[in-house]
């Protein structure tokens, strides 16, 4: 039997929970199986049926409204309207692919380079996270003729075949490439060293040396800066630059995979990359770029990009056409204008703060960590020996959403509360959420 993959499965419907639905929840839930298969997942023991969204919060087909502390698709609010006036004015007039001139994709890849380091001044455009990282191996290859991809150890980095064989969370199921290198996060609150930057770069350097082991030449290390799968383990500003400098004197280049992280999500910086003072060779990003219009980018430098596109052709049919443009362009405005970068940096640190408080009365709460509006809460069974409890995480989940409050967890071991909200999420929405929480954990006993 595969194991279960920790970001699909941990929390998720399963067939068991079907018995205890109600009549039409469990109609759509069979019905769902019948047509899609079993691939898929669903969230909750049991799911809920969403028909509306709007800012941070969810409506269920029953008119129950939802506070959404989980999703980065809608990464400046559901429903936002400057975004559905950019898609739908573009609609009216033109939509195509990228083999015509358009000015559309050049105004903002003109707007979205401004927010980068000056090094990487050259963009291209998919429709998927998944796409993007899958030609940043690509590039990879290219650039330094070798195949070997280090990621963390929980990581996930996409569904495509390339970007499978390097995510590891999705479970034995799906099998790591045998190019591919697992290396631990630099996890502040488990891992007990002086210099965890030092540290986390020696363990870049063993797993390169593994590589050379075996006959594989190093090509780059991808990572989401926060490594959010892993748990959500933002660690000190500047923790990646000495590891950095490890990839690049081996000759391989760094991927900083921007899908998480990227677009103020963080608050200390535009980008998720930049708390710790570094340069990537490689941008990717995806879903917050379009806020739910499938658009995703490689963002790179000249130079390690002319090793792959002076040689091969690229065409994505959807990738970068107008509408995708128009919508991610608004997401790039308002950003800008409702300065959700300061937003997220304040907002974070009040939710951070509030959520540290619960420590003090729940034994529980192992730790709390992050930067903006990307917060990871941890739960164990014994503070001291920081035991994983992932039991008590899941039952915490589905109290949340009797509470009306939709999140999910992380980490290798299901036991971290991911805590990401869309921008819109506001200093009034925060007693709802920790006092759910803290209703939770009482009412758990814990």
């Amino acid at each position: 039997m595969p194991v279960r993959s920790t970001i699909m499965d941990t929390n998720s419907f399963r067939a068991e929970h079907a018995e205890a639905l109600p009549a039409d929840i469990r109609r759509l839930t069979q019905r769902r199986s019948d047509v899609l298969g079993e691939s898929y997942r669903l969230f909750y023991r049991e799911p809920v049926h969403l028909v509306k969204g709007q800012g941070q919060y969810l409506w269920d087909a029953e008119g129950k409204q939802y506070l959404d502390v989980y999703n980065n698709v809608a990464s400046i609010g559901h429903c936002h309207p400057a975004v559905i006036a950019a898609v739908h004015d573009q609609m009216q007039k033109l939509n195509t692919h990228t083999r015509y001139l358009h000015e559309r994709i050049l105004d903002y890849t003109d707007e979205l380079l401004a927010t980068l380091p000056a090094e990487i001044d050259r963009a291209m455009y998919m429709c998927t996270g998944s796409e993007a990282n899958d030609l940043a191996m690509r590039v990879a290859y290219a650039y330094s003729g070798g195949t070997g991809i280090i990621v963390s150890q929980e990581a996930y980095h996409g569904t495509s075949y390339l970007t499978s064989g390097a995510s590891p969370a999705l479970g034995s199921g799906q099998p790591l490439a045998p190019t591919t290198r697992l290396v631990s996060p630099p996890d502040r609150y488990r891992v007990d060293a002086e210099d965890l930057g030092a540290w986390f770069a020696n363990e870049i350097q063993r797993q390169i040396d593994d590589l050379a082991a075996h006959g594989i030449k190093f090509a780059g290390f991808l990572a989401d800066s926060i490594f959010s799968s892993d748990g959500v383990l933002p660690g000190p500003p500047g923790v990646l630059k000495q590891a950095i400098d490890v990839v690049h004197a081996n000759g391989g280049i760094f991927i900083a995979d921007e899908v998480q992280p990227g677009f103020a999500r963080t608050g200390d910086a535009f980008w998720g990359f930049a708390r710790h003072g570094v340069v990537p060779d490689v941008v990717t990003t995806g879903k917050p770029m379009g806020n739910g219009i499938p658009v995703s980018g490689l963002l790179a430098k000249r130079e390690v990009l002319a090793a792959f596109s002076d040689q091969v052709p690229y065409f994505n049919t959807f990738g970068g056409n107008p509408v995708a443009m128009a919508a991610a362009q608004a997401v790039l405005t308002t950003i800008k204008e409702e300065n959700l970068q300061a937003h997220s940096q304040k907002v974070g640190a009040k939710v951070l703060a509030e959520l540290a408080a619960l420590q003090k009365t729940h034994e529980c709460v192992g730790d709390v960590r992050g930067a903006g509006l990307f917060i990871g809460f941890e739960l164990v069974s014994e503070r001291q020996n920081k035991t994983p409890d992932k039991a008590l995480a899941l039952d915490v989940i589905e109290a949340l959403r009797q509470e009306r409050v939709l999140t999910s967890v992380a980490g290798p071991h299901g036991n971290v509360l991911k805590l990401r909200p869309p921008l819109a999420f506001q200093e009034a929405d925060i007693d709802w959420l920790v006092g759910a929480l803290d209703r939770c954990l009482t009412r758990l006993g814990r």
